[in-house]
């Protein structure tokens, strides 16, 4: 392997312009997860008055202490709460993340019931569906800290109600896998949302606080008549005595997540063992990442100085490197583990995405993962380019992608624009994992340029209709789309849509590549006979 030599000066202006770019777009994103947590703590006297633990109390019991613990999506549903950026809360009214629990890695899920109940968020679907995948893809037992409203009624959309049902879906899948799905109901669990306890392996519920029920008292009265209290209709107590709904009852809060450890302390199941291979790390200081990557998407920068500071000791073995250079692949090793790189130094041109698809093909042939560093602008376009083959040699990459049988990780660094976006493994071809860095931006192209195509039909239809269209009509409607488009391609934009797994800072990234790879092998070498289970009851 060959050492990456350093060609970065933090001295330099541009340098520094860059990092403090980076450190407010990462200033910005910490307000916003403080806002939501400080929105959820802000109900803990009203909680603790009733002998409850916050939602992230409870997250933080059930994890093993100092283990960790990769939160995912905390920007979900920003801006889709309320229009108004000081005061919207992201999170979608879920915590959720993969962490250890009881030694055992997990995906962990729990209603932030500190926030309108627990009732789920705008995206708080899309978030939930996105974790029980990536629980599924992974082969990790699946934990919820269940309490939530229920469904926002004022904020009904049949599709919602349609779609959710593949929450429950899910949760069958996961058991259906060997997949162990353990559930504190903390709280309600209403309606709909009675299946989310119900189809639980192991179902840990808590005096005098637990409510599950299809109906409740006010819509039990008012479909059947019959008058019930809370208690009696669904309470803890009944369900662990009378319908067999609950497993185990929990005096309280902390003693039903003491039972949910133990649940998973007494599953017959592989820990994950220290990695006893010895690496060096990255030569190069990971804090110079924060200065690397220019706020404007179309200045040029050099991906391998990435490289060079999240991998071991900086060496990485390019392949190819003079055939179609834009496009830089090679392999490495992050923390001792294999891994195959491919990052853009510009745009996608038919001998980049040649080399590209033979080099996936390559690490699928080996079993090594592919991380895909996002810094593209697309697909090159011009004449010359289409015939050279660009579309069937995109095609080629893009097939690849597609078919390739081993994890593969991406995150957006910097511009993912165009058929670019799918040739590197975008969200839509779903990566074991996706993450973003604060200044990525994602897009079918650039606003200008979608402006100024629209710009250019609306002219040429307006001369074949012989009426020439206004200066200041033209320029307006640019604007319009550039607005468009600027308010769509950032990373609180899509983030909050849940078109990645969550913005990390740049400084982590060696660190959640490290974790997530050994969720990706340690999921990829469990075989159904090895997923069986049993438990003894505590």
């Amino acid at each position: 392997m060959s050492t990456i030599e350093n060609t970065i000066s933090p001295g330099s202006a541009a340098y520094q312009a860059n990092r403090d770019g980076m450190i407010g777009l990462i200033d910005r994103m910490r307000a916003l997860e403080e806002r939501t947590r400080a929105a959820s703590a802000a109900a803990k006297d009203r909680f603790h008055k009733r002998g409850q633990l916050l939602p992230r109390e409870r997250v933080a019991l059930v994890l093993d202490p100092g283990a960790p613990f990769i939160e995912l999506s905390t920007l979900a549903g920003y801006m889709f709460d309320v229009p108004d950026a000081s005061k919207s809360v992201p999170g979608g009214g879920v915590i959720a993340g993969i962490g250890f629990v009881s030694g055992i890695r997990c995906m962990v899920s729990a209603s932030d019931s500190g926030i309108d109940a627990g009732a789920l968020q705008p995206y708080g679907l899309d978030k939930t569906l996105r974790v029980q995948e990536l629980a599924l893809e992974n082969k990790l037992p699946y934990v919820q800290l269940v309490e939530s409203a229920g469904a926002n009624l004022l904020r009904y959309r049949v599709e919602d109600f349609v779609r959710g049902g593949n929450i429950f879906r899910n949760l069958a899948r996961l058991s259906a896998a060997g997949l162990p799905v353990v559930t504190v109901t903390h709280g309600s669990s209403t309606a709909g949302g009675a299946y989310q306890t119900g189809l639980s392996d192991y179902i840990v519920m808590v005096r005098g606080r637990t409510r599950a029920f299809l109906a409740g008292p006010p819509l039990l009265k008012a479909a059947t008549g019959e008058i019930a209290t809370e208690e009696e209709l669904g309470g803890a107590e009944m369900h662990t005595q009378v319908s067999g709904l609950g497993d185990y009852l929990a005096e309280d809060d902390r003693d039903a997540l003491r039972i949910a450890r133990e649940i998973m302390a007494a599953l017959h199941w592989e820990r994950p063992g220290k990695a006893s291979v010895q690496f060096k790390p990255p030569r190069y200081d990971q804090g110079e990442l924060l200065g690397i990557m220019p706020m404007d998407h179309k200045r040029p920068v050099d991906m391998k100085q990435v490289i060079a500071r999240i991998v071991d000791d900086s060496d990485f073995t390019e392949m190819a490197p003079n055939y179609g250079p834009a496009t830089v692949c090679g392999h490495a090793r992050i923390e001792g583990q294999a891994i195959g790189i491919i990052t853009n130094n510009g745009p996608l041109d038919p001998a980049g995405a040649n080399k590209a698809t033979h080099f996936i093909q390559a690490c699928c042939q080996t079993r090594t993962p592919i991380l895909y560093l996002n810094n593209t602008t697309g697909y090159m376009v011009g004449k010359a380019y289409e015939e050279a083959g660009m579309i069937k040699h995109g095609s080629k990459m893009i097939q690849a992608v597609t078919s390739a049988t081993v994890p593969q990780i991406t995150i957006y660094c910097g511009a993912s624009f165009g058929a670019g976006n799918y040739g590197m493994c975008g969200r839509g071809f779903h990566p074991r994992f996706c993450f973003s860095w604060p200044n990525a931006k994602t897009a079918v192209m650039g606003g200008e340029q979608a402006a100024e195509t629209m710009a250019i039909v609306t002219e040429a239809a307006a001369a074949r209709r012989g009426k020439p269209i206004e200066k200041d009509r033209l320029d307006a409607m640019k604007a319009e789309i550039i607005g468009v488009f600027d308010g769509q391609m950032d990373v609180f934009s899509t983030s909050a849509r849940v078109l990645d797994d969550g913005v990390i800072d740049p400084r982590d990234t060696r660190a959640v590549l490290s974790e997530v790879l050994a969720i990706c092998r340690e999921g990829d070498a469990r075989t159904p006979q090895r997923m069986q289970f049993s438990v003894a009851r505590p």
